[in-house]
């Protein structure tokens, strides 16, 4: 095993990013945002709306098509005790089963004022189209790092996902110290997501409206859909001196049979296949690497996952189109028409990337996993990059502008 890259000393990844520098709120047209190019040599901008002009001909988009849930939970004892349920992802059940249930869940959560819940059954009033509901929290289990919460509502009949609609808020990053808005219900989402489960948006597809991606289709560009749904753990920092200390979070990520066939078909064709944001960059490198595990370890079918440091490890590596084909045989061999699977993927300086050719993305808070990320990518020149934004007045993390990588001296395709 590379263990080189567990000695990465997370201090590396710094920069100062004073807090007027983060956007609190985004700007009133989803496209405005400026957008930084950097092409393997010279770094310019240009705004968002005209991405189209600095993408490689026929390249193909990798969107991540999650939705975002009110994942906020506000519960009131009868003592007066705030207690915040934040809503992480459901025990055992497959999201959609979780969503769809009409009678209880049980999810993993974190719990703000944990100590003083202690015990008992919290209830929220609810009024959902005219209906009285009550919707019940009971803590059945505790851990270092989260709760095990039933969730159960009366009357029986309402989906999860219509209680969660009603009863939560949006889970806005803890960053910009603000509670979340009516407006951060539309914002906070891109425009075509679909499938619930995410606790924060895939942010670099904030910028894409429904006009831009006809024009991008229209300038003769794919796009395909996959699904990753965000964890809590995306705004968690590095808090170890190496990164071979850090844990990674664990997310579902779900990729339809006809997306994968797309991506094969672009890497076949050696077009530039890009995701937007880091989201969509992590499922295509898991995918990848799920060929692998799969053409090494047979055809059963099982739970998938790709572990941390799958990567970094000696085995002799099929390239992108072998790794593929293994996968959609997996899916033909099995009779399904997705794949689904989980990843703790960490990709860091010296991760081979094997299908994502460009990157678009935003702007990462310093010493985190997704800074990490871009500089697998693009190497030290991350740092002039964020300089140069730094220096001409782009606006930082969920909210803020956007960067377009285009780093081909660097890929190991």
């Amino acid at each position: 095993m590379n263990t080189k890259v567990k000695d990465i000393n997370i201090e590396d990844y710094d920069y100062p990013l004073p807090d007027e520098r983060i956007a609190k709120y985004p700007l009133p047209e989803r496209d405005a945002s400026k957008l930084l190019i950097f092409n393997g040599k010279d770094i310019s901008d240009a705004h968002f709306r005209d991405i189209c002009r600095f993408l490689p001909e026929k390249s193909l988009l990798v969107l991540n098509e999650t939705k975002v849930v009110r994942a906020r939970l506000s519960f009131r004892k009868e003592s007066g005790a705030a207690i915040e349920i934040f809503c992480l992802d459901p025990v055992n059940d497959d999201y959609q089963v979780s969503f769809a249930s009409t009678k209880e869940v049980r999810w993993h959560c974190l719990v703000g004022n944990s100590r003083r819940w202690h015990d008992g059954i919290l209830s929220m009033p609810l009024n959902i189209n005219g209906k009285e509901v009550i919707l019940n929290a009971e803590r059945i289990d505790k851990n270092d790092e989260s709760s095990t919460v039933r969730l159960f509502w009366s009357p029986e009949g309402l989906s999860f996902a219509e209680v969660l609609e009603a009863a939560g808020e949006v889970p806005l990053p803890p960053y910009l110290h603000r509670d979340a808005e009516t407006s951060d219900r539309e914002r906070y989402q891109t425009v075509f997501a679909h499938y619930d489960g995410s606790v924060a948006a895939p942010t670099a597809s904030l910028h894409l409206t429904e006009k831009l991606i006809g024009e991008i289709k229209a300038a003769g560009h794919d796009m395909t859909k996959i699904t990753l749904h965000v964890g809590a753990g995306t705004f968690r920092p590095v808090s170890t001196d190496k990164i071979g200390d850090h844990q990674m979070h664990s997310e579902t990520i779900i990729l339809k049979k006809n997306a994968i066939e797309e991506i094969l078909k672009a890497v076949k064709e050696k077009r530039t296949v890009i995701p937007v944001g880091t989201t969509s960059m992590r499922t295509l490198e898991s995918l990848y690497w799920l060929g692998v595990m799969i053409k090494k370890d047979g055809f059963a079918p099982r739970v998938l996952h790709v572990s941390q440091w799958v990567p970094y490890q000696d085995d002799v590596l099929s390239g992108g189109e072998e790794s593929l084909e293994t996968v959609l045989k997996y899916l033909e061999e099995n009779h399904l028409d997705h794949l689904q699977a989980m990843t703790s993927l960490m990709i860091a300086p010296s991760c081979p990337i094997m299908l994502t050719k460009g990157l678009i993305t935003n702007f990462h808070q310093p010493k985190s996993t997704l800074l990490l990320l871009v500089s697998a990518l693009i190497g030290e020149r991350w740092k002039e990059c964020y300089r140069y934004a730094l220096d001409n007045d782009f606006r930082f993390l969920s909210y803020g502008d956007s960067c377009l990588f285009l780093p081909l001296d660097f890929l190991t395709i």
